[in-house]
């Protein structure tokens, strides 16, 4: 897995690539709480290149989603693999999340 994150004026951009799970989803929860402390109000996670996510990647995002809403914090997904898609829709994250095709739909 690939972690890139890009601090802005309005949001902090995490982008993930390759396969997130129970090896490397820490390294992703360590960036999460990296953007929050940042001060910056909207978290943007972009899962575009993810070719598999497991339940301990679900567990990353639902973290996430629990501090944003803590911090009074937005937070977003971008995800177009529908692997990854099918997962959330499976779970209902998908109803509590923010899901988008691309980065210029937020």
């Amino acid at each position: 897995m690939q972690i890139a994150t890009t601090p802005g004026s309005d949001r902090y951009l995490i982008t993930v690539s390759g396969e997130v799970d129970l090896a490397t989803s820490p390294d992703l929860d360590t960036a999460v709480i990296a953007a929050i402390d940042s001060g910056i109000s909207s978290v943007v996670i972009d899962l575009t290149d993810v070719s598999f996510m497991d339940s301990s990647g679900l567990g990353v995002i639902v973290r996430a989603l629990k501090r944003c809403r803590e911090a009074e914090n937005d937070l977003d997904l971008v995800i177009t693999n529908e692997r990854v898609l099918k997962v959330f829709g499976i779970t209902g994250l998908d109803q509590v999340i923010p899901i988008h095709a691309s980065i210029q739909d937020i």
